[in-house]
């Protein structure tokens, strides 16, 4: 019994880290969404600097944005959601 009860909590610890990071390329220690910029000010820097803004969404705590560069180059990229800063990423 206590053996199941491990291995099930250990699952658990793995389903829920799995899902906070999702796909790993960037984690953002953000806090609570209270605090977080509004995802329009992140558009509207990134237009002032000719990026066109194709989505917006959250992945580990920072927003993952999809975007046509002013070079006209395809773009994902990630920014922390407290000071939209650029969030280095990991390599595929």
């Amino acid at each position: 019994m206590k053996n199941r009860i491990q291995g099930l909590l250990a699952a658990m610890a793995i389903a829920v880290c799995t899902s906070v990071s999702a796909t790993g390329l960037a984690t953002c220690d953000s806090g609570p969404k209270s605090g977080w910029q509004p995802i329009e000010k992140l558009e509207k820097q990134l237009s002032e600097r000719r990026w066109t803004v194709r989505r917006v969404k959250e992945d580990g705590g920072c927003y993952e944005v999809y975007a046509i560069d002013d070079k006209g180059q395809r773009v994902e990229a990630y920014f922390h959601p407290v000071t939209l800063a650029p969030v280095p990423t990991k390599p595929r």
